[in-house]
């Protein structure tokens, strides 16, 4: 089935405006090797389950000094191009979303522009959005809004989101991970995104970066879990409310719903739950916190209609109602009682979107798009159609969104194309010490000028791009590894 390409004519008053803006294509790129979470118990001598468990991880992707976020992101775009024979002049827009940053001043997507000079195409917008694992969403947001507004010249977007995310050694540091999406965007798409958004933002110090001559962050593990869940809470419910006044305007221009009969009568917070999705993601830092995550939505359903037949089973229900919100987003009982009474609607509605999170680790900006990659390539096209789907949008700092998209098309080509479970499967598990040695690499390297990385190039993946050297200038060159 071949990509619908947009037009190339500059748009005008008498252009049809664009519908059913979404994704068209999709790429996951992700380091060749990844290492054992229950191996990595082992090397590091602490309780088993602690990470495969108490984190929910499997795996872990790890790269040394030979990549960095501009072959990531070279590689993701190239592989979405080619994959798909997408016309490099049919492409209007680049957004790239990263936390993982080399350069204070010069874009991910000045680099991404190699791509696109053959074709003679430099009238390419947009660049750079930069807020902890946010800044994709944010990314994602400004592409769907120049194809839905009236600069779009009729033209396909692309939208790139990924990180490599390293933690210093302690207790942090096995919530690492690699990896980057691509995405094309336009009218047309079989993943077609819904224009609510619910969104909260705060100023906090859960997790941060401010010291530029290291990769690693400031983290504040208990206020990072608990800024996860009140931005969750605050983000769906203002998902919620808009969702309730959208219903009212239909019922009150007359149109019909297939929601509700009665908005009016309905609590703003009760007119949109878990049970009117297919599909539920969630950001995923690691695996326990989306769990907790898929809990607190419901946990939220339960709040505004406690009497619904989901919750006939919850114990002590007039406890739970009674708990002041802030008090209940530590609560330690809330949380096992929901992750419990979810258990059932987790394994339908999340864990099939949970394969990159298993399989690369923490992707940052790309962790919410590899849940969408994942559950696009685990569920049968046939089965995914028509089916809806939320997403959840969290970086620390904070920012968050959720919101939701419906699968109008065929998927098909799209899980074909990734063939994303076949190449986990060629991934190469390696031993513990590799990823504490590529680390390192990466620490004694990191801003460093003059030099060419010391990362075996055996290690990229045949026709990939690697970083090849940086000059006396900090100028990075790249270079592709051999495809035998």
């Amino acid at each position: 089935m071949a990509i619908p390409i947009a037009s190339t004519h500059v748009a005008n008053i008498d252009t049809p405006r664009p519908k059913d803006v979404g994704v068209l294509a999709m790429e996951v790129y992700f380091p060749r090797r990844c290492i054992s979470e229950a191996e990595l118990e082992k090397f590091n001598g602490v309780s088993k389950g602690k990470y495969t468990i108490g984190l929910g991880q499997e795996y872990m992707a790890l790269t040394d000094d030979r990549e960095d976020i501009n072959s990531f992101a070279l590689n993701a775009v190239t592989g979405l191009l080619e994959k798909y024979s997408i016309d490099p002049k049919s492409i209007g827009r680049i957004d790239v979303g990263t936390e993982t940053i080399i350069d204070k001043s010069k874009s991910v997507k000045t680099h991404l522009m190699d791509l696109f000079t053959d074709a003679g195409n430099f009238d390419i917008e947009g660049v750079d959005s930069k807020t902890a694992c946010y800044g994709s969403t944010a990314a994602l947001f400004n592409a769907i809004n120049w194809i839905e507004s009236t600069s779009w010249d009729g033209r396909n977007a692309i939208v790139v989101a990924g990180d490599i995310a390293v933690y210093a050694e302690g207790s942090a540091r096995p919530a690492g991970g690699a990896g980057a999406c691509a995405m094309l965007l336009g009218p047309n798409a079989p993943i077609v995104f819904e224009p609510i958004h619910g969104t909260y933002m705060s100023n906090t110090y859960d997790f941060y970066k401010p010291n530029l001559s290291s990769e690693y962050p400031e983290v504040d593990g208990p206020v990072s879990v608990v800024t996860y869940i009140a931005a969750f809470d605050e983000a769906y419910s203002r998902f919620r409310e808009k969702t309730a006044r959208q219903l009212n305007l239909c019922q009150i221009n007359g149109h019909s719903n297939d929601l509700v009969d009665n908005v009016d009568k309905l609590d703003p917070k009760a007119a949109f739950s878990l049970q009117d999705v297919d599909y539920a993601l969630f950001h995923s830092p690691y695996g326990k916190q989306v769990i907790k995550g898929h809990a607190r939505m419901l946990f939220n359903d339960f709040r505004s209609a406690p009497n619904a037949p989901q919750f006939a089973d919850i114990p002590n229900p007039q406890a739970f109602l009674a708990a002041l919100q802030e008090e209940s987003l530590s609560d330690k009982n809330i949380e096992k009682t929901f992750i419990a009474v979810s258990k059932i609607s987790y394994a339908q509605k999340t864990d099939p979107a949970m394969a990159c999170s298993k399989r690369l680790g923490n992707m940052y900006t790309g962790s919410l798009y590899g849940c969408l990659a994942s559950l696009v390539s685990n569920v049968e096209p046939s089965q995914l159609r028509n089916t809806r789907v939320s997403m959840f949008a969290f970086g620390g700092g904070c920012a968050a969104s959720f919101f939701t998209l419906r699968v109008k098309g065929d998927t098909t080509e799209i899980k074909e194309k990734m063939n994303l479970m076949h190449r986990f499967a060629a991934m190469k598990v390696v031993p513990c010490q590799e990823f504490i040695d590529a680390l390192a690499l990466r620490m004694k390297n990191h801003n460093a000028v003059s030099y060419t990385p010391e990362g075996s190039i055996d290690n990229i993946w045949p026709g990939a791009f690697y970083l090849a050297s940086v000059d006396s200038k900090y100028r990075r060159k790249y270079a592709k590894a051999p495809l035998a």
